[in-house]
Protein backbone atom coordinates (compact mmCIF):
# COMPACT_ATOMS: atom_id res chain seq x y z
CA UNK A 1 0.00 0.00 0.00
CA UNK A 2 2.85 2.36 0.84
CA UNK A 3 4.37 2.14 -2.63
CA UNK A 4 1.06 3.17 -4.20
CA UNK A 5 0.76 6.14 -1.87
CA UNK A 6 4.34 7.17 -2.62
CA UNK A 7 3.73 6.82 -6.35
CA UNK A 8 0.58 8.95 -6.10
CA UNK A 9 2.28 11.71 -4.09
CA UNK A 10 5.40 11.75 -6.27
CA UNK A 11 3.39 11.97 -9.48
CA UNK A 12 1.15 14.70 -8.08
CA UNK A 13 3.99 16.84 -6.73
CA UNK A 14 6.16 16.21 -9.79
CA UNK A 15 3.46 17.35 -12.21
CA UNK A 16 2.63 20.37 -10.06
CA UNK A 17 6.31 21.31 -9.80
CA UNK A 18 6.82 20.97 -13.56
CA UNK A 19 3.77 23.15 -14.27
CA UNK A 20 4.98 25.84 -11.86
CA UNK A 21 8.46 25.78 -13.40
CA UNK A 22 6.87 26.11 -16.83
CA UNK A 23 5.07 29.28 -15.73
CA UNK A 24 8.41 30.65 -14.45
CA UNK A 25 10.23 29.73 -17.71
CA UNK A 26 12.42 27.25 -15.85
CA UNK A 27 11.92 24.37 -18.29
CA UNK A 28 13.19 24.00 -21.88
CA UNK A 29 11.06 26.07 -24.25
CA UNK A 30 10.08 23.05 -26.33
CA UNK A 31 8.48 21.35 -23.32
CA UNK A 32 6.86 24.52 -21.97
CA UNK A 33 3.26 23.70 -22.80
CA UNK A 34 1.90 26.46 -20.56
CA UNK A 35 3.40 29.32 -22.53
CA UNK A 36 3.17 27.34 -25.75
CA UNK A 37 -0.60 27.06 -25.30
CA UNK A 38 -0.78 30.76 -24.42
CA UNK A 39 1.23 31.84 -27.47
CA UNK A 40 -0.78 29.67 -29.89
CA UNK A 41 -4.04 30.92 -28.35
CA UNK A 42 -3.07 34.58 -28.73
CA UNK A 43 -1.90 34.00 -32.32
CA UNK A 44 -5.14 32.32 -33.43
CA UNK A 45 -7.25 34.88 -31.54
CA UNK A 46 -5.49 37.74 -33.35
CA UNK A 47 -6.23 36.01 -36.66
CA UNK A 48 -9.89 35.72 -35.60
CA UNK A 49 -9.95 39.47 -34.93
CA UNK A 50 -8.20 40.32 -38.21
CA UNK A 51 -10.04 37.84 -40.47
CA UNK A 52 -13.38 36.94 -38.88
CA UNK A 53 -15.50 34.38 -40.72
CA UNK A 54 -18.70 35.33 -38.88
CA UNK A 55 -18.26 39.09 -38.83
CA UNK A 56 -21.21 39.73 -36.52
CA UNK A 57 -19.59 37.65 -33.78
CA UNK A 58 -18.03 39.68 -30.98
CA UNK A 59 -14.28 39.54 -30.32
CA UNK A 60 -15.19 38.45 -26.81
CA UNK A 61 -17.81 35.99 -28.00
CA UNK A 62 -20.34 34.30 -25.75
CA UNK A 63 -18.56 32.20 -23.07
CA UNK A 64 -15.13 33.48 -24.14
CA UNK A 65 -13.81 33.63 -20.57
CA UNK A 66 -15.44 30.36 -19.55
CA UNK A 67 -13.68 28.60 -22.43
CA UNK A 68 -10.40 30.32 -21.60
CA UNK A 69 -10.65 28.91 -18.07
CA UNK A 70 -11.44 25.45 -19.49
CA UNK A 71 -8.23 25.61 -21.52
CA UNK A 72 -5.96 25.96 -18.53
CA UNK A 73 -8.05 23.76 -16.26
CA UNK A 74 -8.11 20.78 -18.60
CA UNK A 75 -4.57 21.17 -19.87
CA UNK A 76 -2.87 21.79 -16.53
CA UNK A 77 -4.93 21.87 -13.33
CA UNK A 78 -6.78 18.61 -13.90
CA UNK A 79 -3.61 16.95 -15.20
CA UNK A 80 -1.98 17.66 -11.84
CA UNK A 81 -4.92 16.20 -9.94
CA UNK A 82 -5.20 13.03 -12.04
CA UNK A 83 -1.47 12.29 -12.49
CA UNK A 84 -1.23 10.27 -9.28
CA UNK A 85 -4.10 7.98 -10.27
CA UNK A 86 -2.46 7.19 -13.61
CA UNK A 87 0.79 6.34 -11.83
CA UNK A 88 -1.04 3.88 -9.58
CA UNK A 89 -2.77 2.39 -12.63
CA UNK A 90 0.62 1.86 -14.26
CA UNK A 91 1.88 0.00 -11.20
CA UNK A 92 -1.19 -2.24 -11.11
CA UNK A 93 -0.80 -3.15 -14.79
CA UNK A 94 2.85 -3.93 -14.18
CA UNK A 95 1.96 -6.35 -11.40
CA UNK A 96 -0.20 -8.41 -13.76
CA UNK A 97 2.50 -8.30 -16.44
CA UNK A 98 0.71 -5.94 -18.82
CA UNK A 99 3.52 -3.74 -20.12
CA UNK A 100 4.19 -1.68 -23.21
CA UNK A 101 6.39 -4.45 -24.62
CA UNK A 102 3.73 -7.11 -24.10
CA UNK A 103 1.18 -5.45 -26.42
CA UNK A 104 3.50 -3.54 -28.76
CA UNK A 105 2.72 -3.87 -32.46
CA UNK A 106 5.95 -2.28 -33.60
CA UNK A 107 9.06 -0.63 -32.24
CA UNK A 108 9.86 2.72 -33.84
CA UNK A 109 12.66 3.74 -31.49
CA UNK A 110 15.33 3.05 -34.12
CA UNK A 111 13.55 4.74 -37.02
CA UNK A 112 14.52 8.11 -38.48
CA UNK A 113 13.20 10.99 -36.32
CA UNK A 114 10.77 12.20 -39.01
CA UNK A 115 9.31 8.68 -39.37
CA UNK A 116 8.93 8.32 -35.60
CA UNK A 117 7.02 11.59 -35.40
CA UNK A 118 4.79 10.75 -38.37
CA UNK A 119 3.76 7.32 -37.05
CA UNK A 120 3.35 8.68 -33.51
CA UNK A 121 1.09 11.47 -34.83
CA UNK A 122 -1.03 9.18 -37.03
CA UNK A 123 -1.60 6.46 -34.43
CA UNK A 124 -2.48 8.89 -31.64
CA UNK A 125 -4.83 10.80 -33.91
CA UNK A 126 -6.65 7.63 -34.96
CA UNK A 127 -7.03 6.54 -31.32
CA UNK A 128 -8.55 9.95 -30.52
CA UNK A 129 -10.81 9.84 -33.60
CA UNK A 130 -12.12 6.42 -32.55
CA UNK A 131 -12.66 7.62 -28.97
CA UNK A 132 -14.52 10.64 -30.31
CA UNK A 133 -16.88 8.37 -32.26
CA UNK A 134 -17.61 6.44 -29.06
CA UNK A 135 -18.38 9.68 -27.20
CA UNK A 136 -21.19 10.34 -29.68
CA UNK A 137 -22.43 6.79 -30.14
CA UNK A 138 -23.02 5.77 -26.52
CA UNK A 139 -25.44 7.78 -24.42
CA UNK A 140 -23.56 7.43 -21.12
CA UNK A 141 -20.46 8.92 -22.83
CA UNK A 142 -22.42 11.51 -24.79
CA UNK A 143 -23.71 12.97 -21.52
CA UNK A 144 -20.16 14.04 -20.69
CA UNK A 145 -19.33 15.11 -24.25
CA UNK A 146 -22.31 17.46 -24.23
CA UNK A 147 -20.16 20.01 -22.38
CA UNK A 148 -18.02 20.43 -25.48
CA UNK A 149 -21.08 20.71 -27.72
CA UNK A 150 -22.80 23.24 -25.47
CA UNK A 151 -20.75 25.97 -27.19
CA UNK A 152 -23.16 28.31 -29.00
CA UNK A 153 -20.60 30.63 -30.63
CA UNK A 154 -17.46 29.03 -32.00
CA UNK A 155 -14.00 30.36 -31.19
CA UNK A 156 -10.49 28.98 -30.69
CA UNK A 157 -10.83 28.40 -26.93
CA UNK A 158 -13.81 26.08 -27.47
CA UNK A 159 -11.18 23.52 -28.48
CA UNK A 160 -10.43 22.65 -24.85
CA UNK A 161 -13.90 23.10 -23.40
CA UNK A 162 -14.76 19.59 -22.30
CA UNK A 163 -15.93 17.63 -19.26
CA UNK A 164 -13.19 16.41 -16.92
CA UNK A 165 -14.38 12.85 -17.56
CA UNK A 166 -13.05 13.15 -21.10
CA UNK A 167 -9.58 13.49 -19.62
CA UNK A 168 -10.20 10.23 -17.80
CA UNK A 169 -11.33 8.55 -21.03
CA UNK A 170 -8.83 10.00 -23.49
CA UNK A 171 -5.62 9.76 -21.49
CA UNK A 172 -5.61 5.95 -21.02
CA UNK A 173 -6.48 5.42 -24.68
CA UNK A 174 -3.72 7.79 -25.80
CA UNK A 175 -1.37 5.90 -23.49
CA UNK A 176 -2.58 2.69 -25.15
CA UNK A 177 -1.62 4.22 -28.49
CA UNK A 178 1.90 4.84 -27.19
CA UNK A 179 2.04 1.27 -25.86
CA UNK A 180 1.27 -0.03 -29.34
CA UNK A 181 4.54 1.65 -30.33
CA UNK A 182 6.40 -0.27 -27.67
CA UNK A 183 5.82 2.39 -25.03
CA UNK A 184 8.09 4.71 -26.99
CA UNK A 185 7.42 8.43 -27.34
CA UNK A 186 9.79 10.19 -29.78
CA UNK A 187 12.23 12.67 -28.30
CA UNK A 188 10.75 15.34 -30.56
CA UNK A 189 7.15 14.49 -29.60
CA UNK A 190 6.68 18.08 -28.42
CA UNK A 191 6.39 18.98 -32.14
CA UNK A 192 3.37 16.68 -32.49
CA UNK A 193 1.75 18.08 -29.34
CA UNK A 194 2.15 21.71 -30.43
CA UNK A 195 0.88 20.91 -33.94
CA UNK A 196 -2.18 19.18 -32.43
CA UNK A 197 -2.91 22.21 -30.22
CA UNK A 198 -2.62 24.58 -33.17
CA UNK A 199 -4.84 22.48 -35.46
CA UNK A 200 -7.44 22.07 -32.69
CA UNK A 201 -7.49 25.82 -32.08
CA UNK A 202 -7.89 26.55 -35.79
CA UNK A 203 -10.66 23.95 -36.13
CA UNK A 204 -12.74 25.79 -33.54
CA UNK A 205 -11.78 29.31 -34.60
CA UNK A 206 -13.87 32.00 -36.25
CA UNK A 207 -11.68 31.81 -39.36
CA UNK A 208 -12.62 30.34 -42.73
CA UNK A 209 -9.83 27.94 -43.69
CA UNK A 210 -10.10 24.72 -45.70
CA UNK A 211 -6.40 24.04 -46.54
CA UNK A 212 -7.31 23.52 -50.22
CA UNK A 213 -6.55 19.99 -51.51
CA UNK A 214 -5.09 19.16 -48.08
CA UNK A 215 -8.62 19.26 -46.63
CA UNK A 216 -8.82 15.52 -47.31
CA UNK A 217 -5.95 15.00 -44.88
CA UNK A 218 -6.17 17.79 -42.29
CA UNK A 219 -9.22 18.86 -40.33
CA UNK A 220 -10.34 22.48 -40.73
CA UNK A 221 -12.81 25.05 -39.32
CA UNK A 222 -15.38 24.61 -42.11
CA UNK A 223 -15.48 20.85 -41.65
CA UNK A 224 -15.46 20.94 -37.87
CA UNK A 225 -18.23 23.51 -37.64
CA UNK A 226 -20.58 20.87 -39.04
CA UNK A 227 -19.47 18.48 -36.33
CA UNK A 228 -21.07 20.97 -33.91
CA UNK A 229 -24.21 21.49 -36.04
CA UNK A 230 -27.51 21.61 -34.17
CA UNK A 231 -29.19 19.68 -36.98
CA UNK A 232 -27.34 16.54 -38.08
CA UNK A 233 -27.99 14.35 -41.13
CA UNK A 234 -30.88 11.99 -40.47
CA UNK A 235 -29.87 8.60 -39.13
CA UNK A 236 -26.52 9.76 -37.73
CA UNK A 237 -25.32 10.50 -34.21
CA UNK A 238 -22.50 12.71 -35.49
CA UNK A 239 -20.29 13.66 -38.43
CA UNK A 240 -16.76 14.95 -39.01
CA UNK A 241 -15.16 13.37 -35.94
CA UNK A 242 -11.61 14.27 -37.00
CA UNK A 243 -9.26 15.66 -34.37
CA UNK A 244 -6.19 16.78 -36.33
CA UNK A 245 -6.77 14.63 -39.41
CA UNK A 246 -9.90 14.61 -41.57
CA UNK A 247 -8.53 11.51 -43.28
CA UNK A 248 -10.42 9.08 -41.04
CA UNK A 249 -13.79 10.70 -41.80
CA UNK A 250 -13.24 10.35 -45.54
CA UNK A 251 -12.08 6.74 -45.13
CA UNK A 252 -15.01 5.70 -42.91
CA UNK A 253 -17.60 7.86 -44.71
CA UNK A 254 -18.44 10.11 -41.75
CA UNK A 255 -17.58 13.32 -43.64
CA UNK A 256 -20.32 15.92 -44.21
CA UNK A 257 -19.91 19.49 -45.52
CA UNK A 258 -23.08 20.64 -47.34
CA UNK A 259 -22.03 24.32 -47.55
CA UNK A 260 -19.52 26.77 -46.09
CA UNK A 261 -21.37 29.94 -45.05
CA UNK A 262 -20.48 29.44 -41.39
CA UNK A 263 -23.92 30.65 -40.34
CA UNK A 264 -25.44 27.39 -39.10
CA UNK A 265 -26.79 26.99 -35.59
CA UNK A 266 -24.56 24.91 -33.35
CA UNK A 267 -25.33 22.97 -30.19
CA UNK A 268 -27.78 20.15 -29.51
CA UNK A 269 -31.45 19.66 -28.78
CA UNK A 270 -32.17 20.86 -25.24
CA UNK A 271 -28.97 22.91 -24.91
CA UNK A 272 -31.04 25.88 -23.71
CA UNK A 273 -31.58 23.95 -20.47
CA UNK A 274 -27.99 22.77 -20.19
CA UNK A 275 -25.94 24.22 -17.26
CA UNK A 276 -24.19 27.47 -18.14
CA UNK A 277 -21.50 27.57 -15.44
CA UNK A 278 -18.30 25.58 -15.06
CA UNK A 279 -19.21 23.77 -11.83
CA UNK A 280 -22.59 22.47 -12.93
CA UNK A 281 -21.34 21.57 -16.39
CA UNK A 282 -18.69 19.37 -14.81
CA UNK A 283 -21.17 17.77 -12.42
CA UNK A 284 -23.40 16.93 -15.36
CA UNK A 285 -23.68 13.31 -16.43
CA UNK A 286 -23.81 11.66 -13.03
CA UNK A 287 -27.44 12.21 -12.02
CA UNK A 288 -30.11 9.69 -12.81
CA UNK A 289 -32.48 10.93 -15.47
CA UNK A 290 -29.93 13.08 -17.32
CA UNK A 291 -29.90 12.25 -21.03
Amino acid sequence: MEKYLDAFVNAFTGTADWTWKSILFEVPWYTNYFWGLTAISLFVWLLEIAFPWRKEQSIFRRDFWLDAFYMYFNFFMFSIVISGFYEILGLLFGEINITAKSIALLDISNWAPWAQLLVFFIILDFVQWFTHVLLHKYRFLWKFHKVHHSVKEMGFAAHLRYHWMENVLYKPLKTFGVMLLGGFEPEQAYIVHFIAIAIGHFNHSNIKITWGPLKYIFNNPVMHLYHHAFVLPEGTYGVNYGISLSLWDYIFKTNYIPEDSGTIEIGFKGDDKFPKDFIHQNLYGFKKGEK
